[in-house]
């Protein structure tokens, strides 16, 4: 028997799970507290399915498979908690053991007591009639049924979880062991690292949104990529900074699908559909700029800070007609900025011809981006085009010069990774802008004129010298830019 101070402060720590975490020595940062809140609302009976994606490292296991069953069980001591992780030895030493270990030390805090005949780190039995019992994916189950079911990372490595055998293999453990070893009314937990779209977590929760059964999803990216944050923060804003480092995240990036999927949580498709990966070539230097013929092309997007992305692009063509993606302005805010934005870009980079859509223009900003221009001194013939067809039939121009020639993109820009993924999934991705983008782009095609090499007589800066007479020759041309700043 706890003395009163003790036993008061006992019953705090098993009404909040926070407290139990502090008194483990732990202090949850931002994200951990959001987790916290999301499975004390399970726990309570807000929701009974509970789907959080988060990156690698970010303390998952600690907080959802060491920490939540010995307090879930504190507070439901009937119960039996099935735990799930990649691998058996992992679920028994990584897992069950702490799992153990922390009730074992905490016994009169938490008011559990382990049966004196439960021997096993991972599978052992409460004195007041529920339990614990932790395996790894593929390991058959039998016995009596559980009233919460948690699995937490069912992949261990990024090769394994590209592998269509394993994959399998974890969508039918789920089905045929795991999920069949829960009551009917029993609480699932499923956290992890996103891997691609066909992992554990994206499988289960397109079959059961399919069949009604609805999850409460929590996506925790790396980055800040959304004003929409779970968390709260600003667009660009990394988490945990306490303990990941701007060189992690430069590293992450150095692999785009993986960024996308393992950091971002947000996987996209190896090869694409409507866009293809082998279209894509890798550059880390661009040309010479005096040989390319620089365009560029926007999709704007009405809306402030919600939603839409607006998207400004510069492509160059070098003498050979290849196609360079020089650079990318992408931003979810409001319209001056991204007017700001696109005179920064016209200067910088002197296109002789810009795209974007008609009807964007005609909703109210293009007087607005036609006065900022000349206050700017930004002048580019700009073209309109009408919106015709669905988002794929005006991508196809694009499309089909990337299949003859593909796309030079620059794999070490901060902003390729967003932006290849949008590729590989439109037109069935979340957000498609970049695609839109470079399609109003191709749609300049037939106008488009390749660079031309540098002579030895030639001086360097020939090309911008003669920016203002090739913008002259565009708005004299019949069928060419309508309008010119």
């Amino acid at each position: 028997m706890l003395p009163k101070a003790k036993e008061l402060n006992a019953r705090a720590i098993r009404r909040s799970l926070t407290k139990w975490a502090r008194h483990c020595g732990y202090e949850p940062a931002l994200h951990h507290q959001l987790i916290i809140r999301e499975l004390e609302a399970l726990e309570r009976g807000d929701f009974d399915r509970l789907a959080i994606a988060a990156p690698p490292g970010s303390a998952k296991t600690t907080y959802t498979s060491h920490l939540f069953p010995p307090w879930y069980l504190a507070r439901n001591p009937e119960h039996l908690v099935l735990s799930g992780s990649h691998t058996q030895q992992f679920a028994e030493r990584k897992i069950g053991r702490k799992v153990r270990d922390l009730v074992e030390k905490h016994s009169k805090t938490l008011n559990l007591s382990i049966h004196p005949g439960s021997a096993a780190m991972n599978d052992w039995a409460l004195t007041s009639g529920g339990g614990y019992r932790a395996v790894g994916v593929g390991v058959a189950l039998a016995g009596e049924r559980a009233d919460l079911g948690l699995i937490e990372d069912p992949f261990a490595r990024w090769e394994d979880a590209q592998r269509p055998g394993v994959l399998e293999e974890a969508w039918d453990w789920y089905k045929g062991d795991f999920a069949p070893r829960l009551k009917p009314q029993a609480k699932r937990v499923i956290i992890q690292t996103r891997f691609n779209e066909l992992d554990l977590l994206g499988r289960v929760i397109e079959r059961d949104e399919a069949l009604g059964l609805k999850w409460r999803r929590i996506t925790i990216p790396m980055i800040a990529d959304s004003p929409d944050d779970p968390l709260g923060r600003k667009i660009g804003d990394r988490l945990w900074p306490e303990w990941y480092t701007d060189a992690q995240v430069i590293e992450a990036r150095a692999d785009p699908q993986q960024w996308n999927a393992l950091y971002q949580q947000n996987p996209t498709p190896e090869t694409g559909d409507y866009f293809r990966a082998e279209w894509l070539k890798p550059y880390t230097k661009a040309p010479d700029r005096d040989t390319l013929e620089i365009y560029g092309a926007s999709d704007y997007a009405v809306s402030d800070g919600r939603g839409d992305y607006t998207v400004h692009v510069i492509v160059g063509l070098d003498p050979e007609g290849r196609m360079y993606l020089l650079d990318v302005w992408r931003h979810q805010t409001s319209s001056d900025k991204w007017v700001t934005a696109w005179c920064e870009l016209v200067l910088k980079w002197k296109p002789i011809g810009w795209a974007e859509e008609l009807g964007q223009i005609k909703s109210g900003v293009g007087p607005f981006l036609d006065r900022e221009a000349r206050i700017q001194k930004a002048y580019c013939a700009r073209e309109a085009f009408p919106t015709r067809g669905d988002k794929a039939t005006r991508a196809q121009s694009i499309r089909g010069r990337m299949g003859l020639y593909g796309l030079y993109v620059p794999i070490n820009a901060a902003w390729w990774p967003e932006c290849r993924a949008e590729l590989l999934s439109f037109p069935l991705g979340k957000h498609d802008d970049f695609p839109d983008a470079l399609g109003l782009a191709g749609q300049l095609l037939d106008r488009m004129t390749n660079g031309r090499p540098l002579t030895a007589d030639e001086p360097d800066s020939d090309l911008h010298s003669g920016y203002q007479s090739r913008e002259d020759e565009w708005e004299d041309r019949d069928g060419g830019f309508d309008k010119a700043i």
